[in-house]
């Protein structure tokens, strides 16, 4: 008897679909949004892994650009939540409110229904209005007054930080900081790509105008379903596994990376290899993406704070052996 990997293998009409998807997003992106392909490629690999992203970067360098860019180019639903001190859970997720006319309570949705939610500087939410994502963000609906309300498909939240301005905010706990699949730092442009971004947006902002939407929801939604289905071989999650017990086993940190970050490992390789045609992940597709997933999951040891949790995840690396 078949098992059920072999039986729901991804099919090559699957594949073929989502290459050629991955593709048009990116050619749309790339002439109206200034980042590098490297980085547009692991969020492309994260909304077909179904996964959220932090970006982590100085402001102005386009992590709002790149999020209304991709929610443009597939058509999706934005909406942006800009998180200050004084911000409810409710002005998030929604509250009801009465409605004399029919006496009754009515559900008013907040702006987490959407496809794609940009959570600007999320470290500056209180840790009550934080911790309201939590559900939202791992069971993709949101409860009120014992009601419970389904998000969006596709749902992906991209939240944001400044890593070098500290007052008046609030670190992300660790358990929030798990859901993130991966934290992404876009970078300041080359000079030339500088240059090209002034000139073709200094008369304002561009990118409704610029970015063309060639996909639909309904298609991103075939892919995840495709990503699932990519095969993973036992060996490929017990190297997912050593590779966790390294970040775990060094002297350096106090906690590595957890269950659900291999889980998260795992489903992005899958969805990487799945973009770039293959109906297997290998090796390779861990690889690539173990800092971007792994790094903001490791928290240091107080004497180690002279190194980083990218250090620290491209040193297990080095010392697990490939299949």
């Amino acid at each position: 008897m078949a098992s059920i990997e072999d039986s729901d293998r991804v099919g090559e009409a699957d594949i073929e679909t989502a290459v050629a998807l991955a593709r048009q997003i990116a050619h749309a992106l790339m002439g109206a949004v200034e980042v590098r392909r490297e980085v547009l490629d692991h969020a492309l690999v994260c909304i077909a892994a179904e996964g959220h992203i932090l970006l982590e970067d100085l402001p102005g360098v386009g992590k709002t650009t790149l999020a209304r860019s991709l929610a443009r180019s597939m058509e999706l639903h934005f909406s942006r939540v800009q998180c200050t001190a004084d911000l409810l859970p409710a002005d998030v997720v929604g509250t009801n409110v009465f409605n004399q006319r029919e006496g009754r309570f009515e559900f008013r949705p907040g702006p987490i229904f959407a496809n794609i939610v940009l959570v600007d500087e999320i470290n500056r939410a209180s840790p009550k209005t934080q911790s309201g994502l939590l559900e939202c963000m791992q069971e993709r609906s949101v409860t009120v007054d014992v009601h419970t309300h389904e998000l969006a498909r596709p749902f992906v939240v991209l939240a944001t930080q400044n890593p070098v301005e500290f007052e008046g905010t609030y670190p992300l706990p660790e358990a929030q900081v798990d859901r993130f699949m991966a934290r992404l730092s876009l970078g300041y442009p080359s000079a030339a790509g500088e240059v090209a971004m002034l000139r073709s947006h200094e008369a304002g902002d561009r990118v409704v105008e610029e970015v063309e939407a060639v996909a639909t929801a309904a298609e991103v939604l075939t892919v995840q379903d495709a990503a699932r289905r990519v095969f993973a071989s036992d060996a490929l999650r017990t190297y997912v596994v050593t590779l966790l017990a390294r970040t775990r086993e060094d002297p350096r940190v106090e906690l590595g990376a957890s269950p659900r970050a291999g889980l998260l490992l795992l489903r992005a390789a899958k969805a990487r290899a799945l973009l770039r045609g293959r109906d297997h992940a290998l090796v390779d597709d861990v690889q690539a993406l173990a800092t971007p997933v792994l790094a903001h999951r490791i928290v240091l040891a107080p004497e180690a704070m002279d190194t980083s949790g990218e250090r620290v995840v491209a040193d297990a690396l080095s010392s697990t052996p490939g299949l």
